[in-house]
Order: C-alpha cells, then structure tokens, then sequence
C-alpha cells in the first residue's frame, strides 16, 4: 500500500492515543512519527495473497500453541514521537502475549515476525525503507512479498535482505520455530 502523508509538515504531532480515537471515514492509515499518513486502498489480490499468508501461519502456530497471527492490528513501534504500523501480516509469540491476553487497542512494540505484501501502487524504496525500519524497531523477521514477481524478501538483523522465487523455501527461523513453507504457496 502506497503511504501518502495527510498532514502539513509542521501540523501538531498526533500521538497513538489521539490515533485510536480518530472517528472512521472508511480509510486506512498508519501513524508515522506523529504525521497520520493514509494508506492506498491494496486491491483484490494482495487481500487472498494476505489471507492465504496469514492462513499458513495459523494453523502451524496453533496447532503447536506458539503464538498469534493478525492480519489487521496497530502496532506501537515508537514513541515520542508514536509510530504506529500495520503489517499485512504480523506474528507474535506466545511469550509476548500479556497474561490479561491480546490488548484491544494498539499491540505496545513490534510484532515478532511482520508481512508486507507489495502493491500496484508500491514504490520498491518505500517498502524497503519500511522493512528496515521494523527491523530498527524490534521486529525480529520481515517479509516483503511480490505477487507481480513470485519473490519474498527476506529481512533479518544483521544480515542483508535476500530474495528468494517461488521454488525457493522459507524458513521462519526462531521466530516461528520449524515453520518451512514452499514461497509458491503464497502466490497459489
């Protein structure tokens, strides 16, 4: 999803609590240092290409009691000034999970694992920038898919990105551990 900022440059920040409470006018937006920034809507085939992810994910974790998967949920990346992001896709280990249980509001800190699933409308850069940026806050394993080329990029601390077709296997590492899963079966 292309981001477009909605806010002058120099507008009042707003911060995650003033987010949550922005009345709905049937738009997607993330926070982004303060700065609401609307998201363009994604189309048809980035929402199965992101059910299908988020469905994977879900069963493996749930049958082995590792976690939860979300494909829509904020998440509170930073403060001051707040950054709160939506991952198509996220993952959050069951050690994470609060004992009161998953919040409603804003999930506070990144999620484990974090899927962008790259649009029409994406501009490569941005979405690179992004995926840095969730590694620079936390996020321990990102995922960039490209339907339009059958590619997974792959983000992990420390390491350069790699980009693996759709013959390759992921691998989701510690993160979700054991999970493997032939990239093709996203693009099905």
């Amino acid at each position: 999803m292309r981001e477009r900022p909605i806010m002058p440059g120099r507008a009042r920040r707003v911060t995650a609590e003033e987010f949550a409470r922005i009345l709905d006018d049937d738009h997607r937006y993330e926070l982004v240092e303060g700065r609401l920034v609307r998201m363009t809507p994604p189309g048809s085939r980035h929402a199965v290409v992101a059910t299908r992810i988020a469905m994977l994910l879900q069963q493996y974790a749930d049958a082995r009691r590792l976690g939860v998967v979300m494909t829509s949920g904020g998440f509170r990346i930073r403060t001051s000034p707040d950054t709160v992001r939506e991952p198509d896709v996220a993952f959050v280990s069951r050690d994470r999970i609060p004992a009161s249980g998953v919040p409603d509001g804003f999930w506070q800190g990144p999620p484990d694992l974090a899927v962008e699933i790259v649009s029409p409308t994406d501009r490569r850069l941005a979405v690179a920038a992004k995926a840095n940026e969730y590694l620079a806050r936390g996020v321990r394993l990102v995922w960039v898919v490209e339907p339009s080329r059958g590619e997974v990029t792959v983000y992990q601390p420390g390491a350069p990105p790699t980009t693996l077709g759709a013959e390759d296997v992921l691998d989701a590492g510690d993160v979700i551990p054991g999970f493997t899963c032939a990239a093709q079966r996203f693009f099905e």
